[in-house]
């Protein structure tokens, strides 16, 4: 197994067809209880005009620093094989990899897809909200508010319903289920089905909010969390209030909802200059892409980014005011959202590879104890960190 899942074929498998987590710069040392980002965010401002006024100041006041102090959030991904499966392939090793390798594949890619669409969400790990409340019906049946944000669930997801994203009461079918499998999705329409009636006593209402069991309030803090959609309160992120400075310890936020997108990106672009950063990448939604893609009709001039010989993504290229901007396509950002990077910025912290088999005593196969078969472990530790907010935006398009 460890000469078929080499660090590099996971790490190809992770990023393939998510652009964000693959371009996203790699800290893999992630080690002790927390990790300080220090942020500069002011001058001391001992200076006027009258020598007087400039000593005074310069005695009361100093540089504007700030730690965002990190701390590690898990993810786990588990993969189970039978048995009689393994014993059935002993002695050719191809047949034995054939038959675990849907399984292994398949927990690495979940495991994958919950850490992209993290990348873009906030800590408190919603996946999507609730339309309209459902009808009664022998099965529920949810209409997502916003149909793209059918690709976080897939078929046997255990989902739990909150009035909410932190604290609320929680959804229920019938009076009493909470805990909801999915049945079945129909990507087209949007929306998701759950075997369990939906009865008169059931509590779902619009805007509520889904989350995959186990895991509200424990997701990474992605972009969303460093650039939410409005200023930040003086509640502490990492033990800072951005509130003294919602631009330079939040990001910077524009509203291009009511303009042509090519228009709302340069602006926002032009925002963040302002600031002193420089955005080299704008990540949205494939609708998006191919929005801005029709408008800048023969206009538009592509690029190819490439991470390695077998990763690689095609995006827009558009003029910024200090420089061009990469535009890329990913299916995990959100619906009518942009986010314009400066990329160098950001990073991804881990302890260990990002998506990893979880070995530690050695084994990469462990022997189930009330199953007669075997489990793989993948796992995930670790958080998004950024040592410069105010040089980057989000756009609400």
């Amino acid at each position: 197994m460890k000469q078929h899942y080499t660090s590099e074929t996971v790490e190809n498998m992770v990023y393939k067809d998510n652009p964000l987590l693959a371009l996203i710069p790699k800290y893999e040392s992630f080690g002790g209880k927390n990790l300080p980002i220090p942020v500069l965010f002011g001058n001391p401002q001992g200076r006027s005009k009258t020598f007087s006024n400039a000593q005074t100041r310069g005695s009361a006041t100093n540089s504007q620093i700030t730690d965002f102090v990190l701390t590690r959030v898990k993810d786990y991904s588990i993969a189970t094989i039978d048995n009689e499966t393994l014993e059935a392939s002993k002695g050719n090793p191809n047949a034995f990899m054939e038959a675990a390798t849907t399984e292994i594949d398949g927990a690495i890619q979940a495991l994958t897809r919950s850490l992209a669409i993290g990348i873009y969400g906030g800590s408190d790990g919603n996946i999507g909200q609730v339309s309209v409340e459902p009808t009664e019906a022998a099965t529920t049946v949810i209409t997502l508010k916003n149909a793209d944000s059918v690709t976080n669930f897939e078929v046997g997801m255990m989902i739990n319903i909150w009035s909410a994203k932190s604290g609320g009461s929680q959804r229920n079918v019938d009076g009493s289920t909470t805990s909801l499998e999915i049945d079945a999705i129909d990507r087209s329409a949007g929306t998701i089905t759950f075997s369990e009636a939906y009865t008169s006593s059931g509590t779902i209402a619009a805007d509520d909010y889904l989350f995959v069991e186990g895991d509200r309030g424990l997701a990474l803090s992605g972009l969303d969390s460093w650039l939410p959609s409005t200023a930040p309160t003086s509640t502490p992120f990492f033990g800072v209030d951005r509130s003294v400075d919602t631009t330079r310890l939040g990001g910077v936020r524009h509203d291009g909802s009511s303009q042509p997108i090519e228009e709302a990106l340069v602006d926002a672009a032009s925002k963040v200059s302002r600031e002193g950063g420089k955005v080299d990448y704008c990540f949205l939604n494939y609708a998006k892409y191919a929005e801005l893609e029709k408008a800048l009709g023969s206009k538009v001039s592509y690029v190819d980014l490439s991470m390695n010989a077998e990763v690689g993504f095609r995006g827009i290229e558009i003029n910024g005011p200090r420089g061009t901007i990469k535009v890329v396509a990913d299916q995990n950002c959100p619906a009518d959202v942009a986010f314009m990077l400066q990329l160098n910025t950001w990073k991804l912290y881990s302890l260990g590879k990002a998506v990893r088999v979880i070995d530690t005593d050695g084994l990469s196969m462990l022997r189930q104890a009330s199953a007669d078969g075997v489990e793989v472990r993948y796992g995930h530790y670790g958080q998004v960190g950024c040592k410069a907010p105010g040089y980057n935006a989000r756009v609400s398009l």
